[in-house]
């Protein structure tokens, strides 16, 4: 065999090992995206409204991410666990809409341990005259380490999820901490 065939054999290999290793991909899990913040909330006499954009599905050949159904699902489910509003209702029929969209997800290639990185736009807007109650960018990271997953795809999800749920935790702190 000449040198250019073993080369393309080689790397025929490694590809299928690396595909072998990673496995396939799952998408983060909402459940495990929901957050209850560190600090206790003040409870909003206001119902809400939630709405997420800039999510993307988990594909077949895809590493982890988060649906923007997925997110809504995990926001309205921290919100009603943690009481910050009042209820949290469907429609258009808020008194005050959140937005939450993700700007941007970095996510590592390979490693032992995983850190995954999310900023999302948050936004609190009235409904009766559409002022804006709150504006803000929020940058949230979470670790998955070796121990937590021997599965490299597996470590990829618990880091996405944890990223999400902080992120979550903060924003809805902010939120508390308003003068509404």
């Amino acid at each position: 065999m000449n040198a250019p065939t073993i080369q393309r054999a080689a790397a025929v290999v490694l590809v299928i090992a690396a595909a072998t290793l990673a496995g396939c991909a799952t998408p983060a899990h909402k459940e495990n995206m929901s957050a209850v913040p560190a600090a206790a909330v003040r409870k909003l006499p206001y119902s809400v409204r939630v709405e997420t954009r800039g999510g993307a599905e988990t594909g077949a050949l895809d590493s982890s991410n988060v649906s923007n159904a997925d997110l809504k699902a995990a926001l309205e489910s921290s919100i009603s666990t943690s009481g910050l509003f009042k209820s949290v209702v469907q429609g258009k029929d808020g008194e005050y809409e959140l937005t939450v969209t993700v700007t941007q997800l970095e996510k590592p290639l390979f490693g032992g341990a995983f850190t995954v990185t999310l900023e999302t736009g948050w936004s609190l807007v009235k409904s009766s005259d559409r002022s804006i109650a709150m504006r803000k960018a929020i940058r949230s990271s979470h670790t998955a380490t070796f121990s937590e997953s021997l599965m490299a795809v597996t470590r990829l999800r618990l880091a996405l999820e944890g990223a999400v749920r902080n992120n979550i935790a903060e924003g809805l702190q902010a939120i508390s901490a308003l003068p509404i």
